[in-house]
């Protein structure tokens, strides 16, 4: 397995919020069945989505919890040319209250809107549990990965206490890091999430995922990198922010 492989199969699951989700269909034994559903990663790197009792997909997972996520780059022009993951694993509904509170903490920060469909309705919160991957960085560029996640250094109340931090007291430097990457300025962004690699921004209903120019292992690590971020006139790595 390429390392670098792994790290952009990683990067990538990081970078999108959205994918389709495929079960092994109920009503159409034999038959996959794909549907669109957002995520954002727990504390170890795996994929959470929150997903209606009545909904068919949950139907599927509660018969057979074996199921893919694929993911792809946002707004390609040639999907052939661009990274996509295959994310294989098995679905598991979480339980306890412990577990449900915290991902509902993250998962209402990266799409506050389903705080409200999540209390009115039968919603419930799903993690998948990766087994492997398949990787596709372009043509020719093909690869099966056993590890793609990693585990979030600062998840919890470190990386709650850094974000809370930001918005209310740095707004124009997260305004600037906006700028300086080049994403949309319509609205306000909202830092929503760090990890160990980077960080997500919510502009609008959108989640955006802006790589650190060195991997952070400590909050002063990140304090360091987001101050030279905020003072840079160009991305320090050189390369496209959302790598």
């Amino acid at each position: 397995m390429s390392v670098k492989a792994a790290k952009h199969a990683r990067e990538l699951l990081l970078k999108e919020y959205r994918g389709v989700l495929s079960t092994h269909s109920k009503a159409m034994p034999g038959f996959p069945f794909g549907s669109v559903v957002p995520y954002c990663l727990d504390e170890l790197g795996r994929p959470l989505i929150l997903i209606s009792r009545i909904a068919q997909h949950t139907h599927n997972l509660q018969k057979d919890p074996k199921c893919s996520l694929l993911v792809g780059e946002r707004g390609a022009e040639d999907v052939q040319a661009v990274g996509r993951l295959t994310l294989l694993g098995e679905a598991v509904k979480l339980h306890d209250t412990t577990q449900i509170a915290a991902a509902a903490e993250r998962y209402y920060r990266y799409f506050p809107e389903s705080h409200d469909y999540h209390s009115a309705h039968d919603f419930d919160f799903w993690r998948l549990e990766p087994v492997r991957a398949r990787y596709i960085g372009g043509f020719g560029a093909i690869h099966w990965i056993d590890q793609v996640t990693l585990a979030n250094p600062f998840a919890g109340e470190g990386e709650r206490g850094m974000i809370e931090h930001m918005n209310a007291d740095h707004a124009s430097a997260i305004a600037h890091y906006v700028e300086l990457s080049g994403l949309p300025q319509h609205e306000p962004a909202q830092l929503v999430g760090i990890d160990s690699e980077g960080f997500h921004l919510r502009i609008g209903k959108s989640v955006h995922w802006l790589a650190f120019p060195t991997s952070c292992n400590s909050a002063g690590a990140v304090r360091q990198a987001l101050v030279l971020l905020a003072r840079a006139e160009i991305w320090p790595s050189g390369e496209t922010p959302e790598a």
